[in-house]
């Protein structure tokens, strides 16, 4: 239970999110959306972009092995109606009951020389062929990647019967 605040660090603004949850193959959500999309927003002097949206997931377990992760994609919408990736991201959901803020820093792939030049003349970036590399680490290591901003998150975390199967919270 909790929220997608907002975004920022950014190129630019006029920005909404992606986002989805991962979890092991001993996880079944029992109620709620793994995956949504926040609304477009536009800040005014203000450099964050602030969506405020509401994610809301319950979880059943037969295990711990492969806890929750949540990823993001943060796409810029600009004056014509194109969306351009500005970053991807992931974290690990904390493991502890409570309220956490938490923040996710984002990054995109470099390209080549020939894809940076057209990003730099048409616009555009280079983007992932298969999203699972975003919260899978061994793809990910052999990317070069450019940092982009931070997604920031409000977790409520609740536990319910882990005291009885010997997990300590």
């Amino acid at each position: 239970i909790g929220e997608i605040v907002g975004g920022c660090d950014f190129p630019d603004n006029s920005l909404f999110c992606k986002w989805s949850l991962h979890a092991g193959g001993s996880w079944k959500v029992l109620g709620g959306d793994r995956e949504g999309q926040t609304q477009v927003c536009i800040p005014g002097d203000d450099e964050t972009a602030y969506w405020c949206h509401p994610i809301d997931v319950h979880y059943a377990t037969k295990g711990i092995q492969g806890w929750p992760k949540m990823s993001f994609q943060v796409y810029h919408h600009d004056e014509y109606g194109r969306n351009e990736l500005y970053g991807y991201g992931f974290v690990h959901l904390p493991a502890s009951p409570g309220l956490h803020e938490i923040q996710c820093y984002t990054w995109r792939p470099a390209g080549g020389f020939k894809d940076q030049l057209t990003e730099y003349f048409l616009g555009g970036s280079s983007q992932l062929r298969k999203t699972d590399g975003i919260y899978n680490g061994a793809d990910r290591y052999n990317l070069q990647t450019v940092a982009m901003g931070k997604v920031w998150l409000r977790v409520g975390i609740i536990l319910r019967h882990f005291d009885k199967f010997g997990v300590e919270c």
